[in-house]
């Protein structure tokens, strides 16, 4: 009798397929790590830029509109400088304990620590308040207010009578 098995070959071992459900998700699984960590970064959108601010001068009725009513910014003037105070909208704008000084020259009121409406000047057509009859601690007073705004606000202008020269 002849031996058969030396002669044919030994059976093929079986082979297995890659597709397995488990070598599926690990490929889906790997490709997904690779295009979270190579795709494209949404661009970073920077904070939208404030308007320009354009130093201008002011007179009194100029000055009025910029009171906080009607989506106006607020404005109110210091020994001749000119504050945009909108930031603090909750003490200089509509209904803010400091509402009577927004679109005016509220010197002589911050000086005399006044916030009564006796404190501004009636007439804006007339000659601006000089402050002349102020004493000392009322001018050192107002000093301290107009140095704590010109650290806080920005300065966007000054303010000369109706009728001046650099009046535009």
């Amino acid at each position: 009798m002849a031996d058969t098995t030396a002669s044919t070959p030994p059976p093929a071992a079986e082979a297995t397929s890659a597709l397995t459900p488990i070598n599926i998700v690990l490929l889906s699984l790997f490709i997904f790590l690779i295009y979270m960590r190579l795709k494209p970064a949404a661009p970073q959108t920077l904070p939208r830029a404030p308007p320009p601010t354009v130093f201008r001068t002011f007179t009194p009725p100029t000055l009025l509109p910029y009171n906080g009513l009607n989506g106006m910014p607020i404005y109110f003037a210091v020994r001749g400088r000119v504050f945009d105070v909108t930031s603090g909208r909750n003490f200089y704008g509509p209904g803010g304990p400091y509402a009577n000084f927004a679109g005016r020259d509220a010197s002589r009121g911050l000086a005399c620590g006044s916030f009564d409406e006796e404190m501004l000047t009636k007439d804006l057509e007339g000659p601006l308040d000089k402050l002349d009859d102020l004493g000392d601690e009322e001018m050192e007073a107002l000093q301290g207010w107009e140095e704590r705004f010109s650290e806080k606000y920005l300065v966007v202008g000054k303010i000369v009578p109706v009728g001046s020269e650099e009046a535009t």
